[in-house]
């Protein structure tokens, strides 16, 4: 009888070399994948439209002052940003206030808080205050920001990737976000977020891997 121990050897070796290599590219593929970091509205204040403060100086104080929080989910990447630019609408529609915050690099795991003051020009600001003095009246305000960031893996920058978000701020007759004392409001880009690309450019890869492995 013909000895088949050669060949059961040999299929057990190619058996292990495409588990430990699966495992490879898994573990590469998890290494690798980046995520875009989180951003909020913290806080939000026209000072303007609180009528709570009758003074000549609130009605003319046309700013609005806001509290970005910069959350970087990625327990072993960091995170680089380019200047980061902040459009503020009425209404959802009508641009009133712009304001960019400059370059900077986010740490492991890290949350970066940015707060400015911006002054808005171009708001209705009578319409607007005779909307929040009528009971519990609020009215809309976006905020969009628009950045590009990078993802620091170990010792060097992945490529840079658009990063474009936006939400919605209702502001009460307080000056404030309604929702401040509840929650903070998160921004986003209003598409699935299918991950950056080498979250997409992993799937293929390993299954092109396995595939020629196995055919």
């Amino acid at each position: 009888m013909a000895d088949n121990g050669g060949g059961g050897d040999c299929a057990r070796c190619c058996c292990s070399f495409i588990l430990t290599s699966g495992l490879t590219a898994l573990f590469l593929w998890l290494s690798l994948r980046t995520y875009k970091p989180t951003l909020f509205i913290q806080d939000f204040y026209v000072p303007a439209l609180n009528k709570t403060d009758n003074s000549t100086a609130a009605r003319n104080n046309h700013t609005i002052s806001f509290h970005l929080k910069l959350k970087n989910q990625m327990k072993d990447k960091g995170v680089g940003y380019a200047n980061i630019s902040l459009t503020f609408f009425y209404d959802s529609t009508l641009p009133v206030a712009n304001y960019t915050l400059p370059e900077f690099y986010q740490g492991h795991g890290k949350t970066a808080n940015r707060n400015a003051v911006v002054e808005a020009t171009g708001l209705p600001w009578t319409a607007a205050f005779a909307v929040v003095s009528n009971g519990t009246s609020s009215v809309n305000f976006r905020v969009k920001v628009a950045t590009r960031v990078r993802s620091k893996i170990m010792l060097w920058f992945t490529k840079s990737h658009s990063l474009v978000v936006a939400g919605d701020v209702a502001v009460d007759g307080s000056g404030g976000n309604l929702k401040k004392k509840k929650r903070k409001i998160k921004l986003k880009s209003g598409v699935p977020d299918r991950g950056t690309h080498w979250v997409r450019m992993g799937h293929v890869a390993v299954f092109t891997f396995f595939f020629v492995l196995l055919f």
